[in-house]
């Protein structure tokens, strides 16, 4: 980040808002407790805390109730997390074994249930403003989850769709994180809504880097096993850009045989990594790429309202970087 507004600066902040999600993610009951800490503990990037606090700095700077907001966001994330890996049957999750591998499909997602409940305790006291933001970005969860497992409508344009998923299942909550950082500190309305329009698109960036780096990484560096979406037949930004191309009539060799391969058999490791690294080698890898760096300038381009500052200038950055995970 920024000389004047590095990681550093909000370092202690983020160790409170750890500490606080350690004790938001413990249970009294060990078994319990094995699960609802697992995620939590495995680590994680913490991004949403992270601009919570970054966002707070466009008010008065962090107080209890912006931290208490950061928990409540990486939790409501960390419930996700749990469901989307039995619906995706993935087997990592940040370096570390999925829920359901250990425990069992149904056990996982109950544990995710039991993190939105606290989630929603937490949201809770901070008053119904809060309560109204965090159940409208919970809706949008559930519904950009829905919209993906229905897929598009018929003759209806997939690539679009697939920006709508994302805006709803990722950008929503990365906006929520941005709004409740500048609410909470008291910063002013129409600098909140300038943080909600740029959290949303950061989100949606978010999302398309991940699916270049699903591809393009290994479990080591991601934590998660390559290609999994592929093997549960969820069609990320690549392989949409491979049947946009196959619709237009303009889809090379190489393309048409990934999009065979894909309706094969890839249950055993070797054929999908034989798949994946097809597809890592395709072009529409980097235009999918270039899609994810085109959200980021956007993002940006929302702070213009805002005054010059360092915050603004760390919030520019973070966009950045965000996308700077594909190099």
């Amino acid at each position: 980040m920024t000389d004047d507004l590095s990681f550093d600066a909000l370092a202690p902040d983020l160790e409170s808002v750890e500490a606080r999600l350690r004790d938001a993610t413990s249970h009294e009951e060990r078994a319990i407790d094995a699960q609802t800490s697992h995620l939590a503990k495995a680590g994680g990037k913490r991004m949403r805390p992270l601009l919570v606090l970054l966002a707070a700095r466009l008010g008065d700077g962090v107080n209890e109730e912006v931290e208490k907001a950061a928990v409540g966001v990486e939790l409501t994330h960390l419930a996700t997390l749990y469901h989307d890996d039995v619906m995706d049957s993935a087997a990592l999750r940040r370096g570390a074994p999925a829920a359901h591998e250990v425990w069992g499909n149904t056990a996982a997602i109950l544990t995710g249930d039991l993190l939105f409940a606290r989630a929603s305790q937490i949201v809770a006291g901070l008053g119904a403003d809060a309560v109204r933001i965090h159940a409208d970005t919970f809706e949008r969860l559930c519904l950009g989850q829905l919209h993906e497992t229905l897929g598009p409508d018929e003759g209806a344009d997939a690539v679009a769709h697939y920006i709508d998923v994302l805006a709803d299942k990722t950008g929503s909550l990365i906006a929520t994180s941005a709004r409740y950082g500048a609410m909470f500190a008291g910063a002013p309305e129409e600098q909140i809504e300038v943080l909600e329009r740029y959290g949303e698109k950061v989100g949606v960036a978010f999302q398309l880097a991940d699916d270049v780096i699903d591809l393009a990484s290994d479990s080591d560096t991601t934590g998660k096993t390559p290609g999994t979406d592929l093997r549960e037949g969820v069609d990320t930004m690549p392989i949409l850009l491979l049947k946009q191309r196959k619709a237009a009539g303009s889809l090379d060799a190489d393309g048409e045989e990934i999009l065979a391969a894909l309706d094969s058999d890839l249950t055993s490791d070797a054929a999908l990594e034989a798949v994946v690294a097809r597809l890592r080698a395709h072009s529409v890898v980097d235009e999918a790429r270039d899609l994810a760096r085109s959200w980021a300038d956007d993002a940006v381009r929302e702070l213009d309202d805002l005054p010059d500052s360092p915050v603004k200038r760390a919030l520019a950055e973070f966009a950045v970087l965000l996308v700077n995970r594909m190099a």
